[in-house]
């Protein structure tokens, strides 16, 4: 093993990704504008804050030993549960637009599933760390899967929550895949995120609708088509190199949630096809990157989190993009670096920073 500075172009491609997401953020912002209820300089104060802080806890996470994730793993897994569940206690937890995820402490907001979503991820790196050989066990590959995933599951359904469940699934699965799992194990795992999927459809009403909607989305308009359709007239409104910055007409009452998960749908009208295309580039490099970081990470451990870290972030911003373009059913999530939202700018800068730590230490190779 040998010691290393950074991996600067993993960074670079992280400051890259921040700032165009804060430049399009700010366009974003001015659809609130004109909205009542919206205050568009705790907007602003929000994702400002978001950001130092982010930055504070990227180089706190660049320091931390990576013996000590590992060890106090569990712990971190626990609190994160606890953390989940206290947005159902009265007069701290509040709900929005239906859904209860979020905890108010007076001065700020705290998304507790962001905490969750990474601690998952380092708690099963620890775990696949140890199995070795043994995860070529059905019983161990799928088992010890299903035993980690059981509380996130409970806790995010009943936060209305599906989305960052499905991204902790995505993590979890590629890690498995990178621990050495065989095909078939992955095949039954398949299986049964589609068995899920179909028995959440029938307990969940708002996810069978929108299910439906990916199948028709004209097939209902005023209600649970209405933002797929605003979104996609926005995207295809940008044709090739958008109206411009600011220039967005969507953004302006008829989109809902523009600073949040329809942020791209406002890219695409005001920067295009080029635009998005660029973005989407970026976020292919970043994950290339990041999967050179866990090839040539220290140990096992450290290059598990590195694969699910970057599928976590991965996962979530192309699933955004992609519900964004109806090719899949919307899903709430946000785009990672883009999106408003100081609790997950804040997670999304300690993933990075843990992963500019793995690239540190790195096994006796040449760093790509």
């Amino acid at each position: 093993m040998k010691k290393n500075k950074i991996d600067r172009m993993f960074l670079i491609l992280t400051v890259l990704l921040v700032s165009v997401g804060f430049f399009v953020f700010t366009s974003a912002s001015l659809g609130l504008y004109v909205r009542k209820g919206f205050s568009l300089q705790n907007i602003f104060l929000d994702q400002v804050v978001g950001l130092f802080l982010g930055i504070a806890l990227l180089i706190a996470a660049m320091k931390t030993p990576m013996r000590l994730l590992r060890k106090y793993s569990l712990h971190l897994f626990i609190a994160s549960i606890v953390l989940s569940f206290l947005v159902f206690v009265p007069h701290l937890g509040f709900a929005h637009n239906g859904a209860s995820r979020w905890i108010s402490l007076k001065f700020f907001t705290l998304q507790p599933s962001e905490m969750l979503k990474l601690a998952t991820v380092i708690y099963f790196a620890a775990i696949l760390s140890v199995l070795h050989d043994r995860i070529k066990m059905m019983k161990y590959s799928i088992g010890m899967m299903i035993a980690v995933l059981a509380m996130p599951a409970i806790v995010l359904f009943l936060q209305k929550d599906t989305g960052s469940f499905m991204v902790i699934v995505f993590a979890v699965v590629a890690m498995l895949v990178a621990s050495g799992a065989r095909l078939r194990h992955l095949l039954v795992i398949c299986i049964l995120i589609l068995l899920g999927i179909g028995v959440l459809a029938m307990v969940r009403p708002h996810v069978k609708e929108r299910i439906l909607t990916f199948f028709d989305p004209s097939r209902d308009p005023q209600g649970s088509s209405y933002q797929i359709q605003k979104a996609l007239i926005a995207i295809g409104s940008g044709g090739i190199a958008g109206r411009g910055f600011g220039q967005s007409v969507q953004k302006y009452g008829t989109l809902p949630e523009p600073t949040g998960d329809s942020i791209f749908a406002v890219m695409g009208e005001e920067f295009g096809f080029v635009g998005c295309t660029l973005l989407i580039l970026l976020f292919l490099l970043f994950a290339i990157r990041g999967m050179q970081v866990a090839k040539v990470a220290q140990d096992s451990f450290s290059g598990l989190l590195a694969v699910g870290i970057v599928i976590l972030i991965i996962s979530q911003s192309f699933v955004n993009i992609a519900a964004m373009l109806g090719l899949i059913p919307l899903t709430g999530l946000p785009l990672v670096f883009v999106s408003h939202g100081g609790t997950a700018i804040v997670f999304s800068f300690i993933e990075v920073g843990i992963l500019l730590n793995i690239s540190k230490h790195t096994l006796n190779k040449k760093n790509p």
